[in-house]
């Protein structure tokens, strides 16, 4: 890639319009759910802002918001409570929301660096995942990262396939990637 991946926290005043419009896209609606209308949907980040469990972030590619990231913990995630987590497992939500940006093969550089950026907390060894079962490209992408399916698990808004990426290994395999925020 001859283009700048970057991360930045989100910001209510100024994404919140934009991340409403991406979760009213075709692509997005059946795997996020959410799909609400505006006063509704900022309650809800607003919440999640709050959740001190995990981290929002917009991904831009030279300079230009097109994805949006959850990174958390995954102990204190309700993903926690179908596997055994160590304290310091992270896991990983992410879309692409821009569609100008789908379909270019962007998907996997992407998910690296934040991987990435998660592996430069020193305690952690293992991110995870849990993709919609249906979500065949996104899982085939976590795959081609470096992620093992470990099992099909039942979450409250989906059946999930729960993944998860192991520090040496990715580091193995992505040794070129560097994160930045």
């Amino acid at each position: 890639m001859n283009q700048t991946i970057s991360f930045r926290p989100f910001e209510v005043n100024r994404d919140i319009g934009l991340l409403h419009r991406w979760m009213h896209h075709d692509h997005v609606i059946p795997f996020w759910q959410l799909n609400l209308p505006f006063d509704r949907f900022q309650n809800h980040v607003e919440r999640a802002l709050a959740d001190r469990h995990q981290s929002l972030y917009i991904g831009e590619l030279d300079g230009v918001p097109m994805s949006y990231w959850e990174s958390y913990w995954a102990k204190q995630d309700v993903v926690g409570s179908t596997f055994n987590p160590e304290p310091s497992d992270q896991g990983v939500h992410l879309l692409i929301g821009d569609q100008r940006y789908l379909g270019k093969g962007l998907a996997l550089p992407l998910l690296r660096a934040m991987v990435a950026f998660q592996f430069t907390h020193p305690d952690t060894n293992r991110v995870i995942a849990e993709p919609d079962i249906r979500n065949e490209k996104m899982i085939h992408v976590f795959e081609k990262c470096g992620f093992t399916p470990v099992k099909s698990i039942e979450l409250p808004d989906k059946t999930g396939l729960l993944m998860w990426c192991e520090r040496e290994q990715f580091e193995a395999r992505c040794s070129y990637v560097s994160a930045t925020l």
